[in-house]
């Protein structure tokens, strides 16, 4: 079974600017509908709180503040997501270590196929 992101409503929090243009442009090339990016705590929490939405990328640091609000409204509502960051795990806080965690730099491929295991976890087995 191949897995697609076509279709999937995918919220992007990065406020790095060209990470999250190359974000947005591969998942749009993926058929996927893009949310954001959205670049600060604030417009992201409010994005994750009312949003529909099927997978996340969300940076680590927005702007010097932790994202981790975001995390928490995200695992609230059952939706799975990645955290991309220029830090290493050891640095993650204990609830958020067992998320999937993509270190800067990363490849777009490898995002992609992190994506298309949270959507589909069954087919990654």
């Amino acid at each position: 079974m191949v897995v697609t992101l076509g279709g999937k409503r995918i919220l992007v929090i990065e406020d790095e600017y060209y990470i999250a243009a190359d974000l947005k442009r591969a998942l749009l090339r993926e058929g996927a509908v893009v949310l954001g990016p959205f670049n600060t705590v604030a417009i992201g929490l409010a994005a994750a709180t009312v949003e529909p939405i099927d997978v996340a990328v969300v940076d680590v640091n927005l702007e010097g503040t932790p994202s981790f609000p975001i995390a928490d409204v995200l695992s609230a509502r059952g939706v799975p997501y990645l955290f991309l960051t220029g830090y290493d795990g050891i640095t993650m806080p204990d609830g958020y270590r067992a998320h999937p965690r993509l270190a800067k730099p990363f490849t777009m491929e490898v995002v992609l196929d992190t994506l298309r295991d949270l959507v589909c976890p069954e087919v990654a087995l």
